[in-house]
């Protein structure tokens, strides 16, 4: 059929142009060691960034949470499907990165979709880093709101933008560590623009929570507070530490990365989560994810609360990688995070380059356009506190090894 026909010629075509996506089947746990198609690899690639995907204690919490409520949660939150679990959870992450209330989501990516599309719409301003994850891209467009984009942390663009927009909600969205460069967004810079301009700051920190900040409480607890912010919250006698902190803020966190199991969950003011419960629609019309992962989570938190010793490893192994790969042909991009971009350039160099470390046993993905602007396909390594010296210093000498041969 020529329908069919029309598929497969742009398939081809994205294969020619080295743009083709396929999936791999792993078997057995989420680790840094992977059985990948039958073959086994030393992974650089997965979002477990504290090791937590495997660990015992959650299994076991999993297991106990399965035995107490089941496999399901059977109905929507607001029909039947709100557990004691998944409340509890809400109260002690809202807790935890210091707002007042707390939702959860089942993805990252219901969950951008559902905070801009209730809170915007015909008539206001939804401002985004050219960046920023697919989600918010998605969600931004999805609102029929106006969209402006400016320049990745490009606060004089953004702010210009800001000022030639008179009516309307405003709302900023911006990754607080970008997927795919690895660095942050200037939070204490974002949030003075809002209060400069009334808008609200959505922060979506899916690779901070957990790994940044104290405690790992994530990327609002990176950064201290803009002055004049500071001092206004003193003279109103708030209690702030030097973290972000304002009812501007809206967060976003997931809970598959660091966390170590699934969902994700937005803390804000008490009265934006009660307006998300009666307008979000992908929170509304969805099936509430299964109360048992809610009581694995909850032994997550427990784990991440605990977890100085597991972040300052995974900081070292940091240090280790871009000190190791100094003189390479590919640079890495400038990055603090436990996402170690190592740009290529073109797509299939990109690709040859994933393969030949595949040959070697070590599984790191290359990352190419639309993922990524043309001309910057790259190799994505992320690194676990899971990980070894040895096995970091494998990667090393690989890549070293690759440049001499390519």
């Amino acid at each position: 059929m020529a329908l069919f026909g029309e598929l497969q010629d742009e398939l081809d075509e994205r294969a020619a142009k080295g743009l083709l996506r396929s999936r791999r089947t792993v078997s057995g746990p989420q680790s840094t060691r992977l059985v990948v198609d039958g073959k086994p690899y030393l992974s650089f690639c997965s979002n477990d960034y504290l090791g937590f995907a495997n660990h015992p204690q959650l299994i076991k919490a999993l297991q106990q949470g399965a035995d107490e409520f089941g496999v399901g949660a059977g109905a929507a939150h607001l029909v039947n499907g709100h557990f004691s679990s998944h409340e509890q959870l809400e109260r002690e992450l809202a807790e935890f990165v210091g707002k007042p209330a707390a939702l959860l989501y089942s993805t990252g990516y219901m969950a951008n979709l559902g905070v801009v599309q209730a809170l915007t719409g015909r008539g206001d301003t939804v401002f985004a880093d050219k960046l920023n994850h697919a989600s918010l891209n998605d969600a931004m467009l999805l609102s029929r709101a106006e969209v402006k984009r400016y320049r990745h942390n490009d606060m004089a663009q953004l702010a210009s933008l800001l000022e030639k927009t008179t009516s309307g909600r405003k709302l900023i969205c911006t990754d607080a560590v970008f997927s795919m460069d690895g660095d942050y967004a200037p939070l204490p810079e974002l949030l003075a623009l809002c209060e400069a301009h009334d808008a609200w700051l959505l922060v979506d920190d899916a690779h901070g929570f957990g790994v940044t900040g104290e405690l790992g409480r994530g990327s609002l607890f990176r950064n201290p507070l803009p002055a004049p912010l500071l001092q206004r919250g003193e003279q109103e006698g708030g209690e702030r530490k030097g973290d972000l902190d304002s009812p501007r803020i809206i967060y976003m966190a997931t809970l598959g990365k660091a966390a170590g199991v699934f969902g994700a969950f937005v803390a804000a003011e008490s009265v934006v989560i009660n307006y998300l419960i009666n307008q979000s629609r992908s929170y509304i019309y969805t099936t509430a994810t299964p109360p048992a992962l809610s009581v694995a989570l909850l032994a997550s938190l427990k784990l991440i609360r605990e977890g100085d010793a597991r972040r300052a490893r995974l900081q070292s192994l940091i240090v280790q990688l871009k000190q190791g790969l100094v003189g390479l042909p590919w640079a890495l991009m400038e990055s603090d995070t436990a996402i170690q971009p190592l740009l290529v350039g073109e797509n299939q160099a990109a690709l040859d380059l994933s393969l030949a470390l595949r040959e070697r046993g070590l599984w790191v993905a290359a990352i190419r356009p639309p993922t990524v602007p043309e001309g910057t396909a790259r190799l994505r390594i992320t690194l676990s506190a899971a990980h070894t010296s040895a096995e970091v210093a494998q990667l090393v000498e690989a890549l070293h090894e690759l440049a001499q041969e390519l």
